[in-house]
């Protein structure tokens, strides 16, 4: 039996104490608390929530192995915000501060889902569900998309 309890994304930030102002005023993050390094000043942990979720993040400690996207060239992770209002979710985020990947567009899977990067070269994927869809027809939908 598996002794998993849950998974919880710890993000690596250059610049933590503005990437915690950033999530705070684009994705209505709450700050649980912080833990500041006494020798520098940097942000050595740290534990907001998104809605009904908690992120965790640090300041980058390269010693230790822990870089931010910008120090490897990008990330290949992209994190997954449910809304209830993507457009204005978007909209908000890029006006404090995030790129703008992909605009917000109905997708064959039954959500409006757009793409934005934030200041930290963190990918957000922001999704609202606007139609149940069965995993069956998804696949019917995308096999129709393709031409296959």
């Amino acid at each position: 039996m598996a002794s998993v309890i849950s998974v919880t994304p710890y993000i690596v930030v250059r610049g933590g104490e503005a990437a915690i102002a950033f999530y705070k005023a684009a994705f209505d993050a709450s700050e649980i608390f912080r833990m500041t390094d006494p020798s520098d000043g940097r942000i050595g942990h740290a534990e907001l929530r998104i809605g009904d979720s908690v992120i965790m993040l640090s300041d980058e400690y390269p010693d230790f192995g822990a870089v931010g996207p910008d120090a490897i060239g990008g990330t290949p992770v992209t994190l997954h915000l449910s809304t209830t209002a993507v457009d204005a979710d978007v909209a908000r985020a890029a006006a404090e501060g995030a790129t703008v990947l992909r605009a917000a567009a109905n997708q064959s899977f039954g959500e409006r889902s757009a793409l934005v990067l934030d200041p930290f070269g963190h990918r957000w994927m922001l999704s609202q569900t606007i139609e149940t869809v069965s995993p069956k027809e998804m696949q019917r939908r995308w096999n129709e998309e393709a031409g296959a």
